[in-house]
């Protein structure tokens, strides 16, 4: 397997582990099946899903594909010319199809009464606590631009933190973004979180909440990230 293909295979195994565990979670904390569980411990249990989840995952595909997982990170590198267009294009690909996927999977897997209750893990804006739709979009996009941020200062930058703590970092940063903005948005940083489980739920409600915030908020990060992290500073002898 050359290495492209091999880069492929990874982003789609990436992103199924993360919708699959992601989606997963939301399905095992709902009221449906545990109506006394109290939002804010289903909060905790679903960030930490994803979070654990992004660390583990950018550790081990890392260092064959950069571990993008998310087509708003890819968006933020090809900005900056840290991917080709058509890397970047087949990146997307790979991991749309394997948020859509792991999401087949869930549905075959979990109970339908469980699936059906939260839209199989589909992010949606919580118009129930006076959130607007304008409003969920930029939450999107400046939790995402933590995130794509993060993962230039940890993964692209040549003196970054990335073959100390690899996806460590990048992962605390979805759980706190989750725990941030979780509630309000579903938190979903990435369109292929987004996409998979809307495909195959039928869930389309804002759906372009989950394709402007992210990406937008991806590639202001990328843009931010190469003006800090450009300039390298000479290191000590």
């Amino acid at each position: 397997m050359n290495d492209n293909a091999r880069s492929l295979v990874a982003e789609f195994i990436g992103t199924f582990a993360l919708i699959f565990i992601g989606c997963g979670s939301v399905i095992m904390t709902s009221d449906a099946l545990s109506p006394d569980g109290g939002v804010s411990a289903g909060l905790v249990a679903v960030a930490l899903a994803h979070g654990l989840t992004i660390a583990v995952v950018v550790s081990v595909i890392g260092h064959v594909s950069g571990g993008h997982i998310n087509p708003a990170v890819t968006a933020g590198l090809w900005i900056t010319g840290q991917i080709e267009t058509i890397k970047a294009g087949t990146y997307w690909v790979a991991q749309l199809l394997g948020a859509v996927v792991a999401a087949l999977a869930l549905q075959l897997i979990m109970p339908e009464t469980l699936t059906d209750a939260v839209g199989l893990g589909t992010p949606a804006i919580n118009t129930g606590a006076g959130m607007g739709v304008g409003a969920g979009v930029v939450l999107e996009a400046i939790l995402t631009f933590f995130l794509v941020f993060a993962v230039y200062g940890t993964a692209v930058d040549p003196q970054g933190a990335f073959n100390k703590v690899a996806g460590f970092s990048i992962g605390l940063v979805v759980t706190f973004d989750i725990l941030a903005g979780g509630p309000m948005t579903g938190a979903a940083m990435n369109p292929a979180r987004w996409f998979g489980p809307a495909l195959v739920s039928g869930t389309w409600t804002d759906s372009w909440v989950y394709i402007v915030g992210p990406l937008a908020g991806g590639i202001l990060a990328g843009l931010a990230g190469q003006m800090v992290f450009a300039t390298k500073k000479p290191s000590a002898a």
